[in-house]
């Protein structure tokens, strides 16, 4: 089968290219960007991709093998990986006086391109807005190499070798943002290498299934799952390829579940067959070891723990035997921004408690954590979910975090404050699911991620002529593809209205709302 190869110097958008080729039809293999280059691992690679990075070239950025320029195969640099093979092959790269991040416009001028370059830049747009997200450019091109597309702001942002197929973008394709990035990545991935397509589902499924079996033999396999949409793929692909009474699927109620949460999730699992569903009800354990803790890793690593000492008190008293292995819903993202990339560049954006816990690593370390959806973006997620059978209701579920509400109530948290979020957030998503879109589907359905969020400001208003010191609730919905970037749903000013309206009319313990509107970046999806 044909592939792309991608070398991973850290970006957190590195394995959304290999995503995206996969969309294309064309497998890919990411591995660290320092990675020997050799015959055997470019067996039936048809070109190379080099990521970006939070590194500079002339700082501590993760090196190549420069046996990469001599291997005969095309090659494309994205933002970093643009300035790595400048800076390799003897141009320069400097620090900008002012950094590029966000939409930039790009102009291209394809008049002298032949060859390759003019294969190149068929999947280009004469003029297109780009994503970009650097604080280095190119201040003189390698020897060979020439510009074919500059930014407004006035930079190189689309270079060619006049000889080799070696080109490079100062902009990132692949991410939803960047106009025509699909049409850019499949010329090179078609028009200069050749690729033939080959990857589906179907064949990420094959290969699931061989790798669990492999991984996990006839041992016990115990699943902490949420409901939610990504532990519940994952049990789903372990009750599809392993033996249902070989599979034990243990779900935590902690006091930071939305409302009706547990009810909901019993029911899901039981219609997937699973034979071993614990229902764990550990609330006052959660809410007594949060008591008092405010910053949000705190929070993150308490929970994780937690998670982690409450298995495994039951899994003493199932009695599982120690050759168990613990699953995890986890998917790319988490790695990425808790900086368990593939290679060891990738900076650390928040912990996830599934990665970052201690006691999750040290697991991780000892081999036995299987993660059937560690390569998987959420949508991605959503279409394994639909191959496998799952509810459309749970698959086209939002996303929850896996620290729960903890994560969605800023500052300390308590019962009490659990129960006035989880009543808005309740009344915000209903409201959601029950309004028409322009598009004519629910809002709900319009809107990746939506969620409300408890802040720790009361606000002074008034009820009935009577004074109010009430919180702050505020609402967040962003629209995504993959959750590595998103952009703020923008609501119909009535919308947001009626809905604000109905919270603090149904919720007397909050008294102002307000609308998130920030995008990621610079912002997170999650506030903490």
């Amino acid at each position: 089968m044909d592939q792309i190869l991608i070398l991973d110097f850290g970006s957190q958008t590195t394995q959304l290219i290999g995503r995206r080729v996969r969309d294309l039809g064309v497998y890919t293999e990411i591995i660290p960007g320092d990675t020997p280059v050799d015959s055997a691992l470019t067996k039936n690679v048809k070109g190379i991709i080099l990521s970006g990075s939070p590194e500079s070239v002339y700082d501590t950025g993760a090196v190549p093998d420069k046996k990469i320029y001599d291997c005969g195969l095309p090659l494309l640099g994205i933002c970093y990986g643009l300035q790595r093979m400048t800076h390799d092959l003897g141009g320069k790269v400097e620090p900008l006086p002012k950094k590029e991040y966000g939409r930039i416009d790009v102009k291209i001028s394809p008049d002298t391109a032949s060859g390759y370059t003019a294969e190149f830049l068929k999947g280009f747009r004469s003029s297109f807005t780009a994503w970009m997200s650097h604080g280095d450019t190119l201040t003189k091109l390698a020897p060979g190499f020439k510009e074919y597309g500059s930014s407004a702001t006035g930079y190189p942002a689309v270079v060619a070798h006049e000889k080799n197929p070696w080109f490079g973008l100062q902009f990132h394709p692949e991410v939803t943002h960047c106009e025509g990035g699909d049409g850019i990545l499949g010329a090179f991935v078609f028009g200069v290498c050749g690729c033939n397509k080959g990857w589906s589902m179907e064949h990420y499924v094959e290969e699931l299934g061989q790798s669990l079996k492999a991984r996990a033999g006839d041992n016990p396999v115990l699943l902490l799952i949420s409901g939610g949409v990504d532990s519940t793929v994952a049990g789903a692909a372990l009750l599809k390829t392993l033996k249902s009474e070989q599979v034990h699927l243990m779900y935590m109620d902690t006091g930071l579940m939305r409302k009706n949460e547990t009810a909901a999730v019993r029911s899901s699992l039981e219609k997937l067959g699973a034979k071993n569903l614990h229902i764990i009800m550990c609330e006052n354990e959660f809410l007594s070891a949060l008591k008092g803790k405010e910053e949000p890793e705190e929070k993150r690593r308490i929970i994780g723990d937690l998670f982690i000492t409450v298995q495994e008190r039951e899994v003493a008293r199932l009695k599982l035997p120690e050759s168990y292995f613990l699953a995890q819903g986890t998917l790319y993202t988490d790695l990425i921004e808790s900086g368990k990339g593939v290679g060891k560049k990738a900076h650390v954006i928040k912990s996830h408690h599934n990665v970052a816990s201690p006691l999750v690593d040290a697991k991780r370390k000892a081999g036995k954590i299987i993660e059937p959806l560690d390569r998987l973006y959420k949508d991605e997620v959503r279409e394994l979910g639909r191959y496998l059978g799952v509810d459309e209701e749970i698959v086209r579920r939002h996303p929850f975090p896996g620290p729960g509400l903890a994560v969605r109530i800023l500052g300390g948290i308590t019962r009490e404050k659990c129960d006035i979020l989880r009543e808005a957030d309740a009344i915000f998503i209903e409201e959601l699911k029950n309004r028409k879109g322009p598009s004519g589907k629910s809002l709900y359905d319009e809107i990746w991620q939506a969620f409300a969020i408890l802040l720790p400001i009361r606000s002074v208003g008034v009820a009935g002529d009577v004074r109010k010191y009430g919180w702050v609730l505020a609402l967040r919905a962003i629209i995504s593809a993959d959750g590595m970037t998103a952009d703020v749903y923008p609501f119909e000013t009535r919308d947001i209205l009626e809905i604000s309206t109905r919270i603090t009319n149904s919720v007397k313990e909050i008294g102002r709302v307000t609308y998130d509107i920030s995008s990621k970046p610079p912002a997170t999806i999650e506030w903490e």
